[in-house]
């Protein structure tokens, strides 16, 4: 049994994802081309037997796998939300949206501009967790969430880019 076990009984958690920001870490930390978080795995990790009140992806651009959006609601019932530039600010808004009603955030990101985020969250009374690649992390997150959980190569897969078949016109 987890020592933090018993601190954890009936907590709430929400999992805010910046996916740009950890899709960059991973395949720049790994050298593994196309990586992506092996939800899988990782979740039952952050979670630590707490609720999971919900998981959002946060992704800037509109091409954003639809298998992955699948995934993440069947699995986990998250969702994947496309952003217009950084998922910096949608993010936040909805951290201080979820703040409210769960126990615990963990926002998988190591990016120093979410620092005055986790700062006003802890304050609302809200644990703050960050996961993230170790080498990329800001230190000064690090240092300002409760609990810090690195991402490693065993939390991440490869997956492989579906080509497309093009059908030949022919004429008779």
């Amino acid at each position: 049994m987890n020592e933090n076990q018993d601190i954890y009984i009936g907590q709430t958690v929400a999992i805010l994802v910046d996916g740009n920001n950890i899709e960059r870490s991973i395949q720049s930390e790994f050298k593994l081309k196309n990586a992506m978080i092996n939800f899988d795995s990782l979740i039952p990790k952050l979670l630590d037997n707490r609720a999971l009140n919900r998981l959002i992806y946060f992704r800037e651009g509109k091409n954003i796998s639809s298998k992955l959006a699948e995934r993440l609601q069947q699995n986990y019932h998250g969702s994947v939300h496309p952003c217009h530039k950084s998922a910096d600010i949608p993010l936040s808004i909805k951290a201080v949206q979820l703040a409210q009603k769960v126990d615990c955030l963990i926002i998988l990101s190591g990016d120093s501009d979410f620092i005055e985020l986790v700062r006003h969250l802890k304050g609302e009374g809200v644990r703050v967790e960050i996961c993230a690649v170790e080498s990329t992390t800001a230190q000064i997150i690090i240092d300002e969430a409760e609990h810090y959980q690195a991402i490693t190569k065993d939390d991440c897969f490869v997956y492989k880019a579906s080509k497309k078949v093009r059908s030949k016109n022919v004429k008779t």
